[in-house]
């Protein structure tokens, strides 16, 4: 069943939604020229960023179905986000989860100490990358098997640490 909330969601509102959360890696929205750019470039039909631009302010509500699917294409969504409102609905949901592992990823990035690894790591020679990348591995492991611990076995494991 549909959301209320979302439920007759226009295409010029289905549209903006991808603009504004499906971005390049800088953050930024792309821009009704970039799209139409890397839509014509591919070939496969003609799309203006007037046109575009029309679509999103509801302007036009009729394109073609050579033009959406052109766009879906674009955005890495199924051309049928643009008319069932369940997988719009499931598309927004991944959306936001890729998302914010794009947000989490860069965050990371920004780290100094993931950097100085890094740095490190490119220093070495292949069989040692390998070895601290099975090191890694193990570590991993250990911190997602505490995460899954329940808090009470998480604090007395911390106890029986502080005691000693």
């Amino acid at each position: 069943m549909v959301d209320q909330a979302t439920a007759g969601r226009s295409l010029a509102d289905k549209l903006n939604h991808l603009f504004a959360h499906h971005t390049p890696r800088s953050g930024q929205e792309y821009s009704n020229e970039q799209v139409a750019a890397a839509i014509c470039a591919r070939g496969e039909v003609t799309i203006s960023q007037s046109y575009i631009w029309q679509l999103r302010k509801s302007h036009k509500d009729n394109p073609t179905y050579k033009h959406l699917q052109a766009l879906a294409d674009f955005f890495g969504v199924p051309v049928s986000y643009f008319f069932n409102d369940d997988v719009t609905d499931r598309v927004n949901v991944q959306l936001e989860k890729l998302r914010a592992e794009q947000a989490r990823l860069t965050e990371l990035a920004g780290s100094n100490d993931v950097q100085l690894m890094a740095m490190r790591a490119g220093e070495l020679s292949p069989r040692r990358r390998r070895l601290v990348m099975e090191l890694l591995n193990v570590v991993y492991r250990e911190e997602k098997a505490e995460q899954n611990k329940p808090s009470t076995e998480i604090g007395s494991v911390d106890s029986v640490d502080s005691e000693t």
